[in-house]
This record gives C-alpha cells, sequence and structure tokens, in this order.
C-alpha cells in the first residue's frame, strides 16, 4: 500500500511541476507576443515630477497602451532609484506612453502631460523638490520636437498659467526602466499612493488652474479619461447586484440581464470607471445568456487573472483601472480569435454609436463608419 501511495504521490507531484512549466512557458511566450507589438507602436517620453502620478494620469487616456515608469537624461548607465532620487546622476524621474496613433495622436498626449503639471516650476513639481523632478518633454523625433513646441506656444498663448512656462524641450537619448515596485505603483498600493498625491498637493493646484479652463475629466482635445471612486462612492453609485459582481466577483442570471440580447451599435464601457472595454462590432450571440465579444476594444484595459474559484482552471477578466470583475475568457468562440470573452452586464455601461462624442468617447466613431 505504501508503494501504491508513493507512485501516485510521485505522479501527482510530477503532473503539478509539468503544469507549472507549461504554465510559465505560456506565460513567457505571452509576455514576449506583447513585447513584439510594443515595438511596433510610437513612444512619448514625459517628466512631470513623481512618476507614480504621471504614470497614473497618461494610462486613463483612450489610445494609450502602456505606460512605462523610469529614468531619462542622465550621463549614468541603468540608475537606481535611490541615487536618482538624490539628485547624484542628473536623470529626471520620466514615463515612457506607448501608445496606439491611430487612437490618441502624440498633440493629444501632450495636451494631457500640460493638464497634469505646473510648467511654471523650474525647483520640481508640487511637494517633490530638485532637479530631479523638474518637467520636460523628451522628443523622439523631429516631428515630435516641432509638435511640442507648436504646443508649448500654444499654452503660453494661452494665459492659462500667470508665470512663464519653463518646462524644456530636449531630444530624447536613453530611457532606463525604473525598479519593478515603482510600475503601476497606484494600482499596487491605492492607500499610500492616494495619501501621497492629496499630500503633494499636485491635485489640489491642477484643480483650481483648469477649473474655469475645461471640463473635469477631459483635456481640451476632448479625450476623455477615467477614474476609479472610493468606495464609500461605489456603495451609493452601484446598484446591489453590481456592486456584488464587479466588486466580489458575483454572477448575475443568464438570459436576465441588461446587455445578453442588446443588438444597438455603439461601446461597452466599465460601469465604475468608464475604461472602454467591448464594442457591438465584436459582439455576437453565444447562446450562453450573457455579453459576449471576440475581443476587446482596447486590450490594455483588460488584465487576465487565473481563477480556480470553482476548481477548475478558468481565466478571469477584470478591467485594468476599475479593477471590476468583468467576467471570463474561453476559447470556444469564432473566427478571428477564437476567443469568447462572457462578460456580465452588470459590470458595464453601453454607449450607444450617436452619443459617443456626447460622451466623451469620440475616438470610436471611426469603427462605424458605413455601419
Amino acid at each position: 500500500m505504501k508503494k501504491i501511495l508513493i507512485i501516485i504521490t510521485s505522479v501527482i507531484i510530477a503532473a503539478g511541476i509539468a503544469g507549472f512549466q507549461n504554465n510559465h512557458t505560456r506565460e513567457r511566450n505571452k509576455d514576449k507576443k506583447m513585447s513584439a507589438e510594443y515595438d511596433k507602436l510610437p513612444r512619448a517620453t514625459f517628466a512631470g515630477g513623481c512618476f507614480w502620478c504621471v504614470e497614473s494620469d497618461f494610462e486613463k487616456a483612450v489610445g494609450v497602451v502602456k505606460v512605462v515608469s523610469g529614468y531619462t537624461g542622465g550621463s549614468e548607465e541603468d540608475p537606481a532609484y535611490k541615487d536618482v532620487s538624490a539628485g547624484k546622476t542628473g536623470h529626471v524621474e520620466a514615463v515612457q506612453v506607448i501608445y496606439d496613433p491611430e487612437k490618441i495622436s502624440y498633440k493629444e498626449l501632450l495636451d494631457i502631460f500640460w493638464r497634469h503639471i505646473d510648467p511654471t516650476d523650474p525647483g520640481g513639481q508640487f511637494a517633490d523638490r530638485g532637479s530631479q523632478y523638474v518637467t520636460a518633454v523628451f522628443c523622439h523625433d523631429d516631428k515630435q520636437k516641432r509638435i511640442a513646441l507648436e504646443s508649448k506656444q500654444k499654452l503660453e498663448a494661452s494665459r492659462i498659467f500667470d508665470k512663464q512656462i519653463v518646462t524644456h524641450i530636449k531630444e530624447f537619448n536613453k530611457f532606463y526602466e525604473a525598479e519593478a515596485y515603482h510600475q503601476d505603483y497606484y494600482k499596487k498600493n491605492p492607500i499610500r499612493y492616494k495619501m501621497y498625491r492629496y499630500g503633494s498637493g499636485r491635485d489640489q493646484f491642477l484643480e483650481n488652474v483648469w477649473k474655469d479652463n475645461e471640463k473635469e475629466g477631459k483635456s481640451d482635445s476632448g479625450n476623455r479619461q477615467y477614474d476609479k471612486p472610493s468606495g464609500d462612492v461605489l456603495k451609493k453609485k452601484l446598484t446591489p447586484l453590481q456592486y456584488r459582481v464587479t466588486q466580489q466577483g458575483d454572477t448575475e442570471q443568464p438570459f436576465d440581464n441588461e446587455y445578453w440580447d442588446n443588438k444597438k451599435a455603439g461601446i461597452y464601457v466599465d460601469i465604475i470607471s468608464g475604461e472602454p472595454l467591448f464594442s457591438s462590432i465584436d459582439k455576437f450571440k453565444s447562446g450562453t445568456g450573457w455579453p459576449s465579444f471576440t475581443k476587446p476594444i482596447e486590450r490594455g484595459n483588460i488584465v487576465e487573472h487565473e481563477d480556480r474559484s470553482l476548481f477548475i482552471k478558468r481565466i478571469e477578466v477584470r478591467s485594468r483601472l476599475g479593477d471590476s470583475h468583468l467576467g471570463h475568457v474561453f476559447s470556444d468562440g469564432p473566427p478571428p480569435t477564437g476567443l469568447r470573452y462572457c462578460i456580465n452586464s452588470a459590470s458595464l455601461k453601453f454607449i450607444s454609436r450617436d452619443d459617443l462624442k456626447k460622451e466623451g468617447y469620440g475616438k470610436f466613431e471611426s469603427l462605424f463608419k458605413g455601419n
């Protein structure tokens, strides 16, 4: 009997190791594929003080695929945070924005940048003082330089700020990715981040400057941005079902939810943050009783996690910024992707094709031309 138990145990362990290795290989191949996709897209590099804040601000914009926190502008190779933050390397804290030019332009990225910094401060940004926190635009080519100079001149002419604009327009040289704990800091450490951001005075300053110049939540280009309300606000904003689904991972009833049979043209956004998630163009009738899509409208707004809550392996789908539970993705969908994103209606808000511009989603109007 002991020999049989030893054999069975060995088989289970071997299977577990093989499963782990297969999962690790799949994740590594997925990372390589995503990295290759990123390499095909243009980049923009900005320094706006604390890179936690600047990363968070840019990641809310439609068309931004990925934002990386890092260091640039100095001469030292591969600098460390402790040296940069002490002003020893000549680098500034910066972010590199990877974006889809069909959905957001470099000019619009500049509009967002100006909207979230104090371009008149030569000594740092808000509570962070020193040359490592000054503002700058690092141009990757002559076209970016031309657009950046024009954008800066436009800001100066607007007289929104009483003082001189001191943000430098510089030539990009090399960007060093910051340590892993700095990436997506606002999501990994939301309480500490919010305390820091409020304590720095950044939001109070920006609200005071821009309150009479543009509607909150949009840049002057009309590019909508997104945010996740506090827990108390969510409880008031959401219905009990929406709260259970988005915050507690519950599942609504099939064939008895708002969008399972919706045939109208438009897009579906996160009920909490407003992030654009899916399009009616990619919606199909799966027969499951839940809204089903072949792909996301913005791949960067979707996060996938392994889910073993029902003792079987599934892939959970969540929104990136709102961190809402959306549903699951399966590999039994139709061409061209072969995927089925099975999503809860309670996690979504539908924006009709005719209301896209009015609601701040004008970027997606081109999807429905001719439809």
